[in-house]
């Protein structure tokens, strides 16, 4: 256990960030199922509509530095892909 005053206020903060960051990693992880369950069922305005409300949780995660840039992109990417393939 931390004894300086610093260290302890430290210790509470990176608590209070940790259920944060899990909560918006929860949603993001959520965001991606809903286009990835719409798909799976083969419904291409579902998934279009579920992908719509996905690209703006994800971007978010990116700028709060939850997921990287890169990582948010390949999600991107590949739902898109998976939703073009609905249709040919």
């Amino acid at each position: 256990m931390a004894n300086i005053a610093s260290a302890k206020k430290r210790t509470r903060q990176a608590a209070k960030r940790r259920l944060l960051n899990n909560s918006h990693r929860s949603l993001l992880r959520s965001q991606v199922k809903k286009v990835t369950a719409a798909v799976a069922r083969g419904d291409k305005e579902a998934a279009v509509q579920a992908y719509q409300q996905a690209v703006p949780v994800i971007d978010k995660m990116t700028t709060r530095g939850i997921i990287h840039k890169n990582k948010a992109a390949r999600h991107k990417s590949r739902l898109n892909k998976h939703i073009q393939a609905l249709t040919g």
